[in-house]
C-alpha cells in the first residue's frame, strides 16, 4: 500500500513549485521549449532520488505548457506549438483591453485540463493505451488528415484560402531527410535543411516577426490597447464554460495517448470543436471569443496526462517531454511499462501527485501575475516592438544555436506577412506544417505493408478503427466545404 501523504511533504511540494517557476519562464518566452528545459534537468538531476527529480520535472512539464499562452495573448507568439490556437482569440482579446480576462481563463481552464487528464491517467491508463496502441500506420495518416480537415475553423472567410495554406504546410514538412530512404528532399543543397524545417523558427517568424511586419507596415505604433479595461475578472463567467472546459480536456487526452500527436494537434481539434459547437460565442471566433482560448488551454494541457499514459504503461513516449522523460527513467535503472505499477508504484504516484501540485501552481502563478503581466499591452508599440523583434531572434537562436535559424525565423515572417496582407491564414499553415510530416510517414508506411499481403484494400481499410477514421474524414470535409459554401451564398448555416 502507498502512502500518498508522503508525497504532501514540504520538500516535494517546494521541488514542484521550484520547477513550475522554471517551467513558466520558459513557457512564456518563445524559443525556450519545455522539453529543453526537462532534458536540461535531466543532466541536472542525475545524481538525485528519482521521486525529488520527478517533482521537478512535472512542475516545469504542467505550468511549461500553460505559460505558452501568456506571450501567445500579450504579444501574438505561441510560446510553445501547442499555443497556436489560444493566439486566434486571445491576441484579439489583449487588444480589447481584455489581456488579464484571457489570462485567467487560460490559467483556470489550463489547471481543468491539467486536473482532468491526470485523473484519466490515474483511472484509465491500461484501457486508453490499449486503443491508442490498436491504431496502425494508415489510421495516423487518416488521423493526420482529418486534422487537416480542421482549417475550416482556422479561417474565418475563405475555405479555399485556408486549404491553400494548409497545404504550403505541408509542402514545407517534406523539406529535410526523406524518412524511408534516407536522401535530402527539397533542400537546395543546404546542409542546414537536412534536418528538416524546425518549427520553433517557424513560428516565431510567422506569428511574431510577421506582427512586427504588418504594425510597422500599417504604421500603428500606439499600443495594443489603449488601455486595460476597468474591469473586475469575474471568475463566474469564466467558470460557466467548465462543459466546454470538460469536452476539450477528453478531446486533448486521447489525442495525447496516441504516440507522437501532441499538444499542437489536440489544442487546433479542440478549437474546432468549440467553434462546431458553441451556438452564440462571446464574440465571433477569431475576433476574440474567450471560448477559443478555453478550448485551446483545457486541450492542451489534459494532453499531458494523455501523453504521460503509453509512457507509464508501455514506454512509449506520447510527445517529446514524455520521451525526454523516458530518459529519466533510464538514467536512474528504472524501466517504465507494465511492471512499473507493481515494482515501483510509488514513481507512478511521485507523477501523478506532482502534476496535480503543478496544475495548482498554475492558478497561483496566474493569479499573482497576470495583473502585472497584462500591462505588456499598453506599453508604446515604438517601444514593444523592437522589443518583440530581439524576442524573435534571440528564440529563435536559443533552440539549436544556429544563424541559419534566424534567416529561417525571417523567411517564415515576411512569408506570414505576405500571407496575412492577403486574407491567408498562418494558421492553417502551421497546422499542415506540424502533420505533413506524420502523413507522409505514416501512409507510405501503410502503403508499404499492405503490398506485402494478398488483399491491398482489405489489409489497408477493413479494420472498424480505419473505417470509422475514413467516415470522419470524408464527413468532416464535407461538413466544412457545404458550411462555407452557404455562407458564401449569404444562406444560415
Amino acid at each position: 500500500m502507498i502512502d500518498l501523504w508522503a508525497f504532501l511533504d514540504l520538500r516535494f511540494i517546494g521541488l514542484v513549485f521550484i520547477g513550475a517557476v522554471m517551467g513558466l519562464i520558459v513557457g512564456a518566452l518563445p524559443g525556450l521549449t519545455v522539453t529543453m528545459a526537462t532534458a536540461l534537468l535531466v543532466s541536472i538531476t542525475m545524481p538525485w532520488s528519482m521521486k525529488d527529480a520527478l517533482a521537478v520535472i512535472m512542475g516545469v512539464y504542467v505550468v511549461g505548457v500553460y505559460a505558452g499562452a501568456i506571450s501567445a495573448v500579450l504579444i501574438n507568439i505561441p510560446g510553445a506549438p501547442s499555443s497556436v490556437a489560444t493566439t486566434l482569440d486571445g491576441f484579439p482579446l489583449a487588444k480589447q483591453g481584455r489581456a488579464k480576462t484571457a489570462l485567467y481563463a487560460a490559467a483556470i481552464h489550463s489547471f481543468i485540463g491539467s486536473i482532468i487528464g491526470l485523473l484519466i491517467l490515474l483511472l484509465i491508463a491500461k484501457p486508453v493505451t490499449k486503443i491508442a496502441l490498436a491504431f496502425t500506420p494508415f489510421d495516423y495518416f487518416l488521423f493526420a488528415l482529418f486534422g487537416l480537415t480542421i482549417v475550416g475553423s482556422l479561417t474565418s472567410k475563405d475555405f479555399l484560402k485556408g486549404l491553400i495554406s494548409a497545404t504550403i504546410g505541408v509542402l514545407f514538412s517534406l523539406v529535410g531527410m526523406d524518412p524511408v530512404f534516407g536522401v535530402g528532399r527539397f533542400t537546395f543543397g543546404l546542409i542546414n535543411l537536412l534536418s528538416g524545417i524546425s518549427i520553433i523558427p517557424a513560428l516565431i517568424g510567422l506569428f511574431g516577426f510577421s506582427e512586427v511586419l504588418m504594425q510597422v507596415s500599417h504604421r500603428s505604433l500606439g499600443m495594443i490597447a489603449e488601455r486595460l479595461l476597468d474591469e473586475r475578472v469575474d471568475f463566474k463567467s469564466i467558470l460557466k464554460y467548465w462543459p466546454l472546459s470538460i469536452q476539450a480536456s477528453l478531446i486533448g487526452t486521447f489525442i495525447g495517448a496516441l504516440p507522437g500527436v501532441g499538444g499542437p494537434i489536440a489544442a487546433l481539434m479542440a478549437y474546432d470543436f468549440a467553434k462546431r459547437s458553441v451556438k452564440e460565442p462571446s464574440r465571433p471566433f477569431g475576433e476574440g471569443a474567450i471560448e477559443g482560448v478555453i478550448a485551446s488551454e483545457a486541450a492542451n494541457n489534459a494532453c499531458i496526462g494523455g501523453a504521460l499514459i503509453p509512457m507509464l504503461t508501455m514506454a512509449i513516449p506520447g510527445d517529446a517531454v514524455t520521451a525526454v522523460m523516458l530518459a529519466a527513467f533510464y538514467v536512474h535503472g528504472m524501466r517504465p511499462g507494465p511492471m512499473l505499477f507493481v515494482q515501483t508504484p510509488d514513481l507512478f504516484y511521485a507523477v501523478v501527485i506532482g502534476g496535480f501540485i503543478g496544475a495548482f501552481a498554475v492558478l497561483i502563478l496566474a493569479v499573482s501575475l497576470a495583473p502585472l503581466l497584462a500591462r505588456i499591452v499598453t506599453v508604446p508599440k515604438s517601444i514593444l516592438l523592437p522589443a518583440i523583434s530581439v524576442l524573435c531572434v534571440v528564440g529563435t537562436y536559443a533552440v539549436n544555436n544556429s544563424t541559419f535559424d534566424i534567416f529561417l525565423m525571417i523567411f517564415f515572417g515576411v512569408l506570414g506577412f505576405v500571407l496575412r496582407e492577403r486574407g491567408y491564414s498562418v494558421a492553417s499553415l502551421v497546422l499542415g506544417l506540424v502533420l505533413g510530416n506524420m502523413m507522409d510517414f505514416n501512409l507510405r508506411k501503410a502503403v508499404a505493408l499492405a503490398q506485402t499481403s494478398d488483399s491491398f484494400i482489405v489489409a489497408l481499410l477493413y479494420r472498424p478503427i480505419t473505417l470509422v477514421l475514413l467516415v470522419m474524414v470524408i464527413s468532416s470535409f464535407l461538413l466544412s466545404f457545404l458550411r462555407f459554401r452557404s455562407r458564401d451564398r449569404g444562406e444560415v448555416w
